[in-house]
């Protein structure tokens, strides 16, 4: 049987953090969703040696005390997180939010949509892309 991994939503906006959660659950997604509500928990959540990597990171950019971008550029930056799945989950409709993304090592970048049905359609993508089909790394971030 293999290890249920957790999902960690790095969301400040309690609203925005209750209609992913909401949505994930509607989807019966199995994992643990973890939250952090600024970037420098989720820094401290990810550094811990003695917390398992998640299996994502839903990053919102726009975080107090430690940016979504700057959470990103620290996870590549780190071998522990280096190649761990990334993915910016936000409003933002700056194309240049979207090419620092990118730049910084996203995987995959998701402008939340306003509509509830359209936010949980958008998660069941994510959760079936990211959790069922897509193949992680491995367990330890390296080849055996």
């Amino acid at each position: 049987m293999t290890e249920k991994k957790n999902i960690l939503l790095v969301e400040d906006n309690p609203d925005d953090e209750l209609l992913a959660v909401r949505a994930l659950k509607k989807h019966n997604i199995v994992n643990d969703i973890v939250v952090a509500r600024d970037g420098q928990a989720a820094l401290d959540y990810l550094f811990d040696e003695s917390q398992p990597l998640p299996a994502l990171v839903l990053l919102d950019l726009k975080l107090p005390k430690v940016s979504g971008l700057e959470v990103l550029q620290k996870l590549r930056a780190t071998e522990r997180t280096a190649i761990l799945p990334v993915v910016i989950l936000t409003t933002s409709r700056e194309e240049q939010d979207l090419m620092d993304g990118y730049r910084s090592g996203c995987n995959s970048y998701i402008r939340k949509p306003v509509d509830f049905t359209q936010f949980a359609e958008a998660m069941r993508q994510l959760k079936v892309y990211w959790l069922v089909i897509n193949e992680g790394p491995p367990k330890n971030g390296r080849a055996k």
